[in-house]
């Protein structure tokens, strides 16, 4: 209990030093984005109209900024983020609720596969150590994890999508295709995922290969294993129960941080492929200068990481009691 409850109250401090530094950097840069909207309108409106956009945009100019900041974590935790510009008059929370299950369904669906693949692998490899399997899978993979998923993301889309026309390369789903939870709809969004989706897979999986199998050959010389094989246990329960299970608690931290990053999504991809996620939403934000799409986004990917870093602490600690003891 003591344990969690530290991993707790660090969780909150560091939470509240990430919000309170989303509050300060946008308003530290030059500009108003009320300013910037009124541009688009060519100056034609008033200035109770300013005032009203920067009430909006959350640039009240007419408070101390002690109280703006106030006002600040008061939205924050009713869930109001502000409007955005470049969507405007969409509010923020509705705007990234449009992206976020894209994100969650490409690049987290991907990023589990990717670890629960090749941590098996890793397994499989480092047990059989000199096997074919460990022969060709680790000089495979290495080539694979440094090439960049955006070119194998172009190389899909020029091989399948525009030579052969066996996938869609572009967007989540077709635009005459209506949405809802029905087997055409959602087919044809999978079908959408598949290029995006292969080319994250196989550039990331090899990290979790090779990370697992350095893991898994380190622990299968340690005293206890030898213990094991000495008193005859079966091979499956030696690799699975004493060598797995503590190789791979390194990759659990990692593992939870790739899951906070999900929300982030994966910008280049969802470029390449105009995929309506995260990431994409992001690059138009930066783009546009639109400043509260911005910090809902980023306040959104921190407490990610912060919460799956939060979670794999736990799971550490229940998997590995001795990371309990404070030192």
């Amino acid at each position: 209990m003591r344990f969690v409850l530290r991993r707790a109250g660090f969780f909150l401090l560091t939470l509240w030093a990430a919000v309170t530094l989303n509050f300060f950097l946008p308003r530290m840069m030059p500009g108003n984005p009320a300013i910037a909207m009124m541009a688009k309108f060519r100056g034609r409106l008033s200035g109770q109209a300013l005032v009203a956009l920067e009430t909006i945009f959350g640039v009240n100019t007419h408070e101390s900024l002690l109280a703006q900041y106030v006002h600040y974590l008061g939205d924050i935790f009713s869930g109001n983020f502000g409007t955005s510009l470049f969507f405007f008059p969409s509010p923020v929370s509705q705007v990234v609720r449009s992206a976020i299950f894209w994100t969650l369904g490409l690049v987290g669906i991907t990023t589990i596969l990717a670890f629960l693949l090749g941590t098996g692998v890793g397994i499989v490899a480092a047990w059989r150590r000199g096997g074919l399997l460990d022969s060709v899978a680790p000089p495979v993979l290495v080539i694979t994890s440094a090439i960049p998923y955006f070119w194998v993301g172009m190389m899909f889309i020029m091989i399948f999508g525009l030579k052969l026309h066996w996938l869609p390369w572009s967007g989540g789903a077709d635009i005459a295709a209506t949405p809802g939870w029905n087997g055409a709809y959602l087919g044809n969004v999978l079908q959408h995922a598949v290029l995006p989706g292969l080319a994250l897979l196989i550039t990331t999986i090899g990290t979790w290969v090779l990370t697992m199998r350095n893991n898994m050959v380190t622990t299968l010389a340690e005293d206890y294993v030898r213990m094991a094989r000495a008193k005859g246990l079966p091979g499956r329960r030696i690799m699975l129960d004493y060598a797995a299970r503590n190789a791979i608690l390194p990759n659990l931290t990692g593992f939870a941080m790739s899951l906070g990053f999900v929300v982030g999504g994966a910008i280049l991809i969802e470029y390449v492929f105009n995929y309506p996620g995260v990431g994409y939403m992001l690059l138009q934000a930066v783009q546009n200068e639109d400043y509260p799409l911005m910090q809902a986004l980023f306040l959104l990917i921190t407490v990610a990481v912060l919460v799956a870093i939060l979670l794999a602490d736990i799971a550490t600690a229940v998997f590995d009691p001795r990371t309990r003891t404070a030192r």
